[in-house]
């Protein structure tokens, strides 16, 4: 089985602060995020919404794409996250239950 690796967008709210970001565990890296466990730009901001993600199939693609993304205008981000997440919601309820815990894969 191949891993899949992940190419993310978080946000402080909506239009506000936004990280680009790579990972092969979107979950629990968002997870981090949303906990103040990741030191630095997300947790000096406040950015734990995931607004944004897309899959890729290996590292070196994901960190390709994630490189492109942070070069691009903000204008560019922001049509890129409303063209799939036009009401900005948190994509990461999408993968969790009411207590935060993530959904069963079976």
């Amino acid at each position: 089985m191949n891993k899949q690796f992940y190419v993310y967008i978080l946000a402080s709210k909506r239009n506000g602060t936004l990280y680009t970001g790579v990972t092969s565990n979107l979950i629990q890296r968002v997870w981090q995020h949303k906990h103040n466990m990741v030191k630095g730009f997300t947790k000096k901001y406040n950015v734990k919404i995931l607004v944004y993600f897309e899959v890729t199939p290996n590292a070196e693609s994901a960190i390709i794409r994630e490189k492109q993304i942070k070069k691009w205008r903000r204008a560019w981000k922001l049509q890129l996250i409303e063209k799939k997440n036009p009401d900005w919601k948190d994509l990461y309820d999408t993968f969790t239950n009411e207590s935060g815990f993530p959904l069963s894969r079976e």
